[in-house]
C-alpha cells in the first residue's frame, strides 16, 4: 500500500454472482432491461431517444404500473425513467432520425443486452454500474423549482440568484455516501449498518470541534435532512440503499402545509419517523468502484493476506477487532507457523510512531497463531523491544519457565502499550483511561520510574496520563514527570 494515498478501511463484499443477482433485482435496473427486451426493431423514438407519449403508456403497460386517474403520471414518469436507464446504458441502441423524418429515430435492443442473462457476473455488474451513475449524478443535481419559477413567470434568467453550486451540491451527496461507507466499513459483523438520517445530516454539517449545536446549525441540520431524503429516495430503486423516508407529516409540516407535530409526554420520540438509511452491498460495490477510481486505498477484507508483515501490522490498529482478528487469521492461514511469527516479530521492531501500534498488533496476531509460533517468540524474550511482548504471549499461553521481566522491561512495556493506543480513533476511550489508572495502580512510584524510560514516546505518554487519569494528584505527578523526561540529556 502507497503511503501517500488515502487507505480507507476494508469492507466485505459477497461473490460477484451474488452481487450480480441483487443487480438484476434492484427495481429500476430490472425495469431497464424488461423495456430494452420490449423495444422491438423499428420502435419510433424522439431524436434523444425519448419515447414519445404513446410509447410511455404502453412502456407503462408493459411494466404493469397501473394507469388510474390517480396513478397515471406516476405510472409513465417511472416507465421514462427507466427508458432513459435503457438508453443512457446501451441496453438499446438508438438510430438517429433521417432528414425530414419529423425529428424521430428508431430504437432496437443492443447486443449488449445479451450480456444480462448470457455474460458473466462481470459484465451484469458493469451494466448496473453505468445505471447506477446515471443515478446517482440525477441525485446530485441542484433544485430546479427556482429555475421553473423563474421561466413561469416570463423574468430574465438570474443564474446568481439561484445560488447553484453544482459542485458542492456533488460533494454534499458523495459525503452522505463516504460516511455510509466509513460506517458500514467499521461496524462488526452482523450489524444491519442503518443509520438515523438526523445522525447523518449532523455528520455533514455539525463541526467536529462544535459540543453543543447553535440553533442555527440545527436549522442547517433539518435542511439536510430533506435534502438527503430526496436523494436516498432517488437512490433506493437502482439498489444503492434500503431507505425508510422520512415520514409524510414530517414532510408536509416542514413546508408549512401541516401545524407542528406535539413532542411526547416521555420525550422519546421515534427517531425512524425522520428517515433510517443502510448501505446496500450493492451500494457498497458501487461506491468502492468510485473510490478506487479517484485513487483510493479501498481494500476487501482478506486483501491483507497477501500483504507482507510490515503492511498486515500496520493496518490492523485501524480495523474493528472482529475485522482486525479476521485479517490476522486469514494472513497466518497459507502460512507456517514459526515463519510466520518471525516475519510478525521482525515487523513490529522500530522508534517510528507507529511502532508501538506495530507490537500491539504483532501480540494480538500471534494470539491466533497458535503454538507453533514458540519457538520464534522464545527467541526475542531478551530483545529490548520485544522482550516485554515475549514474556505477556508466552505466559498467557501457560507456557513455563517464563523468566521474569527487569523493572526497566516492565516499565518499557507500559509506556509502549499506551503509546500504541494514542492518537487516532483509540485517543481517550474508556478503555484507554482504564489502562492508565490500572498501571498507575499497579506500580507504585510509576512516576518517578517512569520519566526514566529509554522510548521514544514517554513524555507525550506521561502527558496523556496526565490529561486522563481522573485523580488530580496523580495527573500533576504525570505532567511533572513528562517534563522530567522532556528535560532529560539525550545520548
Amino acid at each position: 500500500m502507497t503511503a501517500d494515498r488515502t487507505v480507507l478501511p476494508p469492507v466485505r463484499l459477497p461473490a460477484e454472482a451474488e452481487l450480480a443477482r441483487e443487480a438484476l433485482a434492484s427495481p429500476l435496473f430490472a425495469r431497464a432491461v424488461r423495456l430494452a427486451r420490449w423495444a422491438g426493431p423499428g420502435l419510433r423514438v424522439g431524436a434523444g431517444g425519448e419515447l414519445p407519449d404513446a410509447e410511455v403508456r404502453e412502456a407503462a403497460a408493459e411494466l404493469g404500473l397501473e394507469e388510474g386517474a390517480d396513478e397515471e403520471g406516476e405510472a409513465r414518469a417511472v416507465a421514462g425513467e427507466a427508458w432513459r436507464i435503457a438508453v443512457d446504458v446501451g441496453l438499446v441502441d438508438v438510430t438517429a432520425p433521417e432528414e425530414g423524418d419529423e425529428e424521430l429515430g428508431t430504437a432496437a435492443p443492443s447486443a449488449d443486452l445479451r450480456l444480462v442473462t448470457g455474460g458473466a457476473p462481470a459484465d451484469v455488474l458493469e451494466l448496473w454500474a453505468a445505471a447506477c451513475e446515471c443515478v446517482l449524478s440525477d441525485a446530485a443535481l441542484p433544485d430546479m423549482s427556482a429555475l421553473v419559477e423563474q421561466i413561469t413567470a416570463g423574468e430574465e434568467l438570474d443564474l446568481d440568484r439561484l445560488d447553484w453550486d453544482p459542485e458542492a451540491d456533488a460533494d454534499f451527496l458523495d459525503g452522505a455516501l463516504g460516511n455510509l461507507y466509513l460506517l458500514t466499513a467499521m461496524e462488526d459483523p452482523g450489524a444491519d449498518g442503518a443509520v438515523p438520517l438526523p445522525a447523518l445530516a449532523a455528520s455533514l454539517v455539525v463541526p467536529d470541534d462544535m459540543d453543543e449545536p447553535t440553533e442555527e446549525v440545527l436549522a442547517e441540520v433539518s435542511e439536510a435532512v430533506l435534502r438527503l431524503d430526496e436523494q436516498f429516495r432517488m437512490l433506493e430503486p437502482v439498489g444503492v440503499v434500503a431507505y425508510r423516508p422520512v415520514a409524510e407529516e414530517i414532510l408536509l409540516e416542514a413546508a408549512g402545509t401541516a401545524p407542528a407535530a406535539e413532542e411526547p409526554e416521555d420525550g422519546d420520540e421515534d427517531v425512524s419517523r425522520y428517515g433510517v438509511v443502510r448501505l446496500t452491498p450493492l451500494g457498497l460495490y458501487a461506491l468502492r468502484r468510485r473510490m478506487l477510481a479517484e485513487g483510493l486505498v479501498a481494500p476487501l477484507v482478506g486483501e491483507l493476506a497477501s500483504e507482507d508483515a510490515y503492511v498486515l501490522l500496520d493496518a490492523l490498529p485501524r480495523l474493528p477487532d472482529a475485522v482486525a482478528q479476521t485479517e490476522a487469521e486469514a494472513w497466518l492461514e497459507d502460512r507456517k507457523p514459526a515463519e510466520a511469527a518471525t516475519e510478525l516479530l521482525d515487523a513490529a521492531r522500530g522508534t517510528d510512531d507507529r511502532a508501538p501500534a506495530r507490537r500491539l498488533a504483532c501480540q494480538q496476531a500471534l494470539a491466533v497463531a497458535g503454538g507453533g509460533a514458540e519457538p520464534a517468540v522464545r527467541d526475542v524474550l531478551h530483545d529490548r523491544e520485544l522482550g516485554g511482548l515475549a514474556r505477556v504471549w508466552l505466559t498467557e499461553r501457560g507456557v513455563p519457565g517464563v523468566p521474569q521481566p527487569t523493572d526497566d522491561m516492565v516499565f518499557w512495556l507500559a509506556v509502549d502499550t499506551v503509546a500504541a493506543q494514542l492518537g487516532g480513533l483509540r485517543d481517550d476511550t474508556p478503555e484507554l483511561r482504564e489502562l492508565v489508572e490500572h498501571l498507575v495502580g499497579m506500580h507504585r512510584g510509576f512516576f518517578a520510574a517512569a520519566w526514566r524510560v529509554d522510548h521514544p514516546a514517554t513524555p507525550e505518554v506521561l502527558e496523556a496520563m496526565g490529561r486522563l487519569h481522573p485523580d488530580r494528584q496523580v495527573a500533576k505527578d504525570a505532567r511533572k514527570a513528562a517534563f522530567k523526561a522532556r528535560s532529560r540529556p539525550t545520548a
